[in-house]
């Protein structure tokens, strides 16, 4: 069966509240075809409030986000809450337990990673990557990070940038979403 997959998602929080997810453009069918280059796999979502952005596949992935964003709607949009509640109906439906997809959803106090296995992950850092090109991403953003005073959506930018320049199911089509004072 050939699978549509969307890649490579970063997001960064600063100390101060700002806050910024990006993702590439590019959508890959099976392991050797481009089909899109201009996707858009980050939106804000809940009255503007929470970042999200998705890898993998594509139809899991928007299944995926709508149900996220009926659970934030039944939680008043607390985040952790409903990341817990949709880790847990992920775990337990089995239409949901086939579906392979990771996102990254953040809000000014929390930032997050629900996993395919169902899972909640509370990163060690403000920064966190997902995707094909996540570990080079990642790996760039926590280097920008420690060691300059760029702002949230600066690191994000350049760092799936870099990972465009390593992963082939990457491009460099880049779109960001950000919350913080200067939005």
């Amino acid at each position: 069966m050939i699978q549509f997959h969307a890649t490579t998602i970063c997001c960064v929080k600063r100390p101060d509240g700002d806050i910024a997810i990006g993702g590439d453009g590019q959508v890959t069918m099976g392991e050797t075809t481009i089909m899109k280059n201009g996707a858009k796999k980050v939106k804000k979502i809940y009255k503007d409030k929470v970042l999200t952005g998705f890898a993998g596949s594509v139809a899991d992935a928007f299944n995926l986000t709508e149900k996220f964003e009926n659970k934030l709607g039944e939680h008043a949009g607390n985040l952790k809450r409903a990341a817990v509640d949709l880790a847990q109906y992920w775990r337990t439906d089995k239409a949901m337990r086939n579906l392979e997809a990771l996102m990254i959803v953040a809000d000014a106090e929390d930032l997050l990673v629900i996993s395919g296995n169902g899972e909640v992950i509370v990163p060690d850092k403000n920064v966190v990557a997902i995707g094909s090109g996540g570990n080079y991403a990642y790996s760039a953003a926590v280097a920008l990070y420690e060691n300059t005073d760029m702002d949230a959506e600066t690191i994000v930018r350049k760092s799936l940038e870099i990972a465009s320049n390593i992963c082939v199911y990457t491009n460099n089509n880049i779109s960001v979403e950000k919350l913080g004072e200067d939005q």
